[in-house]
């Protein structure tokens, strides 16, 4: 290859994108510090002081809700979420691993992943419909009244049952990821365990769990970034209320920009969410790198 074809082949993909990667990137960044009277934090400082999310409980308003509000909830779905999609994801793939007919379990738990999220949206609300909801049925059976109502409507439960919705749609890559890392376990490590005389407990929390952890570690990371951009399930079934009680990061940027019109300030929650969502993917190249190099 000549070396003006070479400079050719290798310009076109760093042109596309400059276009549309850097530059929408860098425009945004700008953009969030641009008001009438220059370049400010004033659209940070709006956005992050517009309003307390607590007051939404009580008098429940319309509007805009800030982003350490929204945060919070992003941050209680991260600490509820993911010990779930974890300690699931393992326990389901360790399971699975002898049975018959796993690969159609594994093919159902999988189904959540592969639903566009308009459609899961709607089957969370349908899951926690007071009706036809299979939450609020159990429940129901069990005696607590208060649970068994459409949890979606309810500014007490309506994140919950949004975290709790989104553990199936998340399952299925965690399951996926752990029956791939349980697949590389050497046999003969767990075969050697059970003749020294280890229990079935004793290998699993001393044998398997020890070796997945790089694993683990790449599941956890991929969850906490799909928690941060997490959007489309949001709007289809809560629309993040009722009062902003289950509004995220995302959200919120929409409303800004698509409600309100305030694009500087919609720019300022997106420069927010990209760093938040920055320090996660990080982690996650430099595990890869450096389970490469190993």
């Amino acid at each position: 290859m000549r070396a003006g074809d070479f400079l050719i082949f290798l310009l076109l993909p760093l042109a596309v994108l400059g276009v549309w990667v850097v530059y929408p990137i860098l425009a945004t960044v700008v953009l969030s510090f641009t008001t009438q009277a220059g370049l400010s934090f004033s659209n940070y400082v709006d956005v992050i002081f517009e309003k307390s999310p607590l007051k939404a409980l009580i008098y429940p308003e319309p509007g805009p809700y800030p982003p350490w509000g929204a945060l919070i909830h992003n941050a209680l779905w991260i600490a509820i979420g993911l010990p779930l999609v974890l300690f699931l994801g393992v326990v389901l793939a360790y399971l699975l691993r002898e049975t018959y007919g796993s690969s159609v379990v594994r093919s159902i738990i999988f189904l959540g992943m592969v639903l566009p999220g308009v459609v899961s949206g709607l089957v969370i609300r349908f899951m926690f419909d007071a009706d036809i909801g299979v939450f609020p049925r159990v429940f129901s059976l069990l005696g607590v009244q208060e649970l068994a109502r459409t949890w979606t409507i309810y500014p007490q439960t309506a994140l919950f049952a949004l975290i709790l919705g989104s553990v199936w749609l998340w399952l299925g890559f965690s399951v996926t990821i752990f029956s791939a890392g349980l697949d590389a376990i050497p046999r003969t490590t767990i075969e050697a365990a059970v003749i020294d005389g280890a229990s079935p407990v004793q290998v699993f929390f001393k044998v398997v769990l020890p070796q997945l952890r790089p694993v683990t570690l790449v599941v956890a990371l991929m969850t906490i970034m799909w928690i941060l951009k997490i959007f489309d399930i949001v709007y289809v079934a809560t629309g993040g209320g009722p009062g902003g009680s289950s509004t995220v990061l995302a959200l919120i940027m929409y409303n800004y920009f698509a409600s309100a019109l305030e694009y500087n300030k919609a720019a300022a929650v997106a420069t927010i969410l990209a760093l938040l969502t920055l320090v996660p993917a990080t982690m996650y190249v430099k595990s890869v790198l450096s389970g490469e190099k190993q």
